[in-house]
């Protein structure tokens, strides 16, 4: 069922609220002592959510939208996406998938903490579990956001999630969001692996020529040009992020980083170029290859799989060019062993890092006021 938000009146700032101060880290200043022996613990994984059927569809691009004055053609061209693959998101069972994963690796390693799985968007809410982590005498809560960057929608809303969930409950357990992990040696371990497996379907002709081109999610330039405490951090962080991935299977090559999956008004200036306009730029350029690696995202979620597997393989295929897609980091082995990593760094009081540690002012976007309905 479609559920109400709690946002802050257009132009507020989340420090300005005494409310919500929680908002900042949700409920607990991050810690560089040990954790205290006896509190129970638990790992949430916090992510976006996605419709289940064709009837949540609608109702769920509502709960993604609130506020922000979105057109509702651009939600119907949007919907018609889901309704091409039943109704139902992949996220889901990609994020159950990581559960079941890290719980396997936990378990196998002598971590015993229970794993919990919350959305933003959708069923399961972030507000129900952590219900349910209440009822279960959960004393605090480590939360792994499914984004690995720097910005609003990316890092500081996932802030802002477990503080409103901690409002919903009346506290509940306390929180801390773990940092930033681009850079993690396991998600750069997983997203090199699907790149040398994507360059490894191409006709050996074009292995060594073919374009490498990096996509992420496309933000407003106004998010972007805040997007961390130095400013531009989400694309600086991916930039980081493509080079690493890619010298780890052919060092020093060159890749271009790109972006998909554009949803605002065209008077609002996003991050460019589009994945699709690239292509056909290397096309005029003589290129005759490209292998996309998604490094912006965890998963094959439907932004993914449509965006990139249907309409940019459909654009190359327009041009004439070679293309494969390769696969994101998953339940890959070293990015599920990365999840334990972040999670025991933590745990052991390690100095906190940028994600984990963030000013309430971090990343913050000053949205204009909702379109009259």
């Amino acid at each position: 069922m479609p559920r109400a938000t709690v946002d802050l009146h257009p132009g507020q700032r989340p420090d300005e609220d005494p409310s919500l101060a929680v908002r900042n880290n949700g409920g607990a200043q991050p810690s560089a002592t040990p954790a205290p022996p006896g509190r129970r613990e638990a790992l949430l994984v916090l992510s976006f959510g996605g419709p289940r059927g064709h009837d949540d569809v609608m109702p769920f691009l509502e709960n993604v939208t609130r506020g922000r004055g979105v057109p509702r053609e651009r939600l119907l061209d949007v919907a018609e996406h889901y309704h091409h693959f039943g109704g139902v998101s992949p996220i889901n069972e990609q994020n159950q998938a990581l559960v079941a994963a890290v719980e396997a690796d936990l378990a196998a390693n002598g971590v015993d903490l229970p794993v919990y799985w919350g959305n933003r968007n959708w069923d399961p809410y972030v507000e129900d579990v952590w219900q349910q982590m209440t009822d279960d005498g959960i004393e605090h809560v480590y939360v792994l956001a499914t984004s690995a960057y720097a910005s609003y929608s990316g890092c500081r809303q996932y802030h802002e999630d477990v503080a409103r969930a901690r409002i919903a409950t009346g506290g509940g357990p306390t929180a801390e969001k773990l940092p930033h992990y681009f850079d993690g040696a396991g998600f750069v371990r997983a997203n090199a692996d699907a790149l040398a497996a994507a360059l490894a379907e191409l006709p050996e002709e074009h292995r060594a020529t073919a374009r490498l081109v990096a996509t992420a999610h496309s933000i407003p330039d106004a998010m972007a040009a805040v997007a961390g405490p130095d400013g531009h951090a989400y694309e600086h962080e991916l930039t980081a992020a493509a080079r690493a991935v890619v010298d780890a299977v052919e060092p020093g090559r060159a890749f271009d980083l790109v972006w998909q999956s554009r949803s605002g008004p065209p008077s609002v200036p996003w991050l460019e170029p589009d994945v699709n306009d690239h292509l056909r730029a290397l096309h005029e350029n003589g290129e005759t290859a490209v292998v996309l690696f998604p490094v912006g995202f965890v998963s094959d979620h439907l932004e993914v799989i449509w965006d990139l597997d249907n309409e940019a393989k459909e654009t190359a295929e327009e041009l004439g060019l070679a293309f494969v897609r390769a696969g994101t980091a998953g339940t890959h082995p070293a990015f599920v062993a990365m999840v334990r990593e972040l999670l025991q760094e933590r745990r052991a009081g390690s100095e906190p890092r940028l994600g984990t540690n963030c000013p309430a002012s971090c990343c913050f976007v000053q949205r204009p006021a909702a379109r009259p309905a």
